[in-house]
C-alpha cells in the first residue's frame, strides 16, 4: 500500500490548536505531494498545557487530561494581547458554553423584599384606671385577651369620695341650687364618672354606690390588674385595651436601600400562615437612626386590620416600593464575578477578545444588578462561562495590573 492510500485510510485526525480542538480530514490524494504548510498557532511558543476545568493545574506535555475526558489544551505566550485583553480561541469558548447579553438601559423599579413584625398601634391603647380610692367590687373582664365593646362593664368600683360626691349633686339638685349643682357635677367628672354616668345620677336622684367602670372602646385587653377586693388609689391603672382594627408592622431595611423608602409609600404583607392572604398599606414612618449591628434602617407600616388577621407578635413577608429609577444601565445578575475586595464583569471585545472590567454596583432585583460605573451602554457582558475566562485572566496577571493602576474596589 503506497503512502497516498495509508494516509487516505486514515478515518479521523484530532488535533489541538489555538487553545481549541478541531477535527481535520483526511487529506486527499492530491494533498500526499506536499505536506501543509504550519499554521500560525503552531509556530507559537507553547508555556504548558492545562485542563480549562482546572486551570490552575499546569503540564510540560500534551495528553489526556488527568481530571475530565478530554485533551489537555496549550497555553500560548499570545494568549493575552493588549492591555487587560484575555484571547481564548472562539470554537474552544463555543465548546465551552460562553454566552453574553447587552448592557441594557431602562427603568428600574426598585422594590424591598424583606420579613416583618405585627405590633399593636400604640396610638390605639387605652387605659382605665382609678382616679380616687376605693375598693373593687366586681369584675366582669378576667383574663388577657377578651374581647370587649366600647361602653362595656369591666368592672364595678366603691369610692367613698365618689359616692359623697353624687350625694352632693343629688343635694344640690334637690335645692335647687344650679351653681352647687354645676360644680358637684364637674367634681364627679374629675373622679372618673362618665357623663352617662352623672346623668344616671340626675335621672334616678338617688346616689349609686357601686360605679361601673366602662370601655372606652373597641379592642381587646392587653393588660389587666384588677382583681376583686383589691383596693385602689388614685392613678392606679387597672387595665389596657387596644384596638386592633388597624396594626402596625416594623420592617427593617438595609440602609444602603433606606433612601428608597419614604413616608406615604405603598406597602404589602404576607401572611404566612395557611391562608396566605396579601394585605395593603403604606409607610407612616421612617427612623432616624440605624442599627449599628445589623446595619438595616426600621420601617413603619400602618395597615387596616378589619378582620383580626394580622395578630400582633406574628411574623409576615413584607413588600416596600421605593419608586422608579429612570435611565440607568443594568446587566443581567449572573454576569457578576464577585471576590469580595472587587466586583467584575467579562466584557467580550470580539474574536475572542475579553475583557475583565471592574464595576460599581447599584441595587438588584428580579435577576437583575443596575450598574452606577464601569459599562456603558450595548457592551456585551459573558453571563455563561465567564469563571473560566475570570480564571484565565487572573493567571495571565490582568488583575495585579489592574490592582496597580487603582485599589480594589475602584474601577478604571
Amino acid at each position: 500500500m503506497n503512502r497516498t492510500s495509508l494516509i487516505a485510510a486514515s478515518l479521523l485526525i484530532i488535533a489541538v490548536a489555538a487553545g481549541g480542538i478541531w477535527y481535520a480530514r483526511a487529506p486527499k490524494a492530491s494533498d500526499a505531494e506536499s505536506p501543509p504548510a504550519a499554521s500560525a498557532a503552531d509556530a507559537r511558543e507553547v508555556l504548558y498545557w492545562y485542563d480549562p476545568m482546572k486551570p490552575d493545574v499546569h503540564f510540560d506535555a500534551p495528553g489526556p487530561s488527568p481530571f475530565m475526558d478530554m485533551a489537555l489544551v496549550p497555553k500560548y505566550r499570545q494568549a493575552v494581547s493588549g492591555e487587560g485583553l484575555v484571547s481564548i480561541d472562539p470554537r474552544m469558548a463555543q465548546n465551552l458554553g460562553v454566552r453574553t447579553a447587552p448592557v441594557e438601559r431602562g427603568t428600574f423599579w426598585q422594590r424591598i423584599d424583606t420579613v416583618g413584625s405585627v405590633a399593636i398601634d400604640d396610638r390605639r391603647i387605652r387605659v382605665i384606671e382609678s382616679r380616687a380610692s376605693g375598693w373593687i367590687e366586681s369584675q366582669t373582664v378576667h383574663t388577657v385577651g377578651a374581647t370587649v365593646r366600647r361602653g362595656e362593664r369591666v368592672a364595678g368600683v366603691y369610692s367613698p369620695a365618689l359616692y359623697a360626691a353624687q350625694q352632693e349633686y343629688v343635694l344640690a339638685l334637690r335645692a335647687g341650687d344650679a351653681a352647687l349643682a354645676e360644680a358637684s357635677r364637674q367634681r364627679l367628672r374629675l373622679l372618673g364618672a362618665t357623663e352617662a354616668q352623672v346623668d344616671g345620677v340626675r335621672r334616678r336622684g338617688t346616689a349609686e354606690r357601686e360605679l361601673s367602670l366602662v370601655s372606652p372602646i373597641d379592642g381587646v385587653v392587653i393588660d389587666l390588674d384588677a382583681h376583686e377586693g383589691r383596693q385602689i388609689g388614685p392613678g392606679m391603672p387597672l387595665m389596657r385595651i387596644a384596638d386592633l382594627s388597624r396594626v402596625w408592622v416594623y420592617a427593617d431595611i438595609p440602609e444602603a436601600q433606606a433612601d428608597w423608602i419614604a413616608q406615604g409609600r405603598p406597602a404589602e404583607v404576607q401572611l404566612l400562615n395557611s391562608t396566605g392572604s396579601l394585605l395593603e398599606g403604606e409607610v407612616d414612618y421612617l427612623y432616624p437612626t440605624a442599627d449599628a449591628a445589623s446595619r438595616t434602617v426600621r420601617a413603619r407600616l400602618v395597615f387596616d386590620n378589619p378582620d383580626g388577621l394580622l395578630r400582633p407578635g406574628m411574623s409576615v413577608d413584607v413588600t416596600l416600593y421605593g419608586g422608579a429609577r429612570r435611565d440607568v444601565l443594568t446587566v443581567p445578575s449572573e454576569a457578576l464575578i464577585r471576590t469580595g475586595s472587587r466586583n467584575t464583569v467579562i466584557v467580550a471585545e470580539g474574536e475572542g477578545r475579553f475583557r475583565p472590567v471592574s464595576v460599581e454596583l447599584g441595587p438588584e432585583r428580579r435577576g437583575r444588578t443596575v450598574i452606577v460605573g464601569g459599562l456603558e451602554e450595548d457592551q456585551q457582558v459573558v453571563v455563561s462561562g465567564q469563571f473560566l475566562i475570570d480564571s484565565e485572566a487572573s493567571l495571565q496577571g490582568v488583575y495585579a495590573r489592574m490592582d496597580q493602576v487603582t485599589p480594589h474596589g475602584q474601577h478604571p
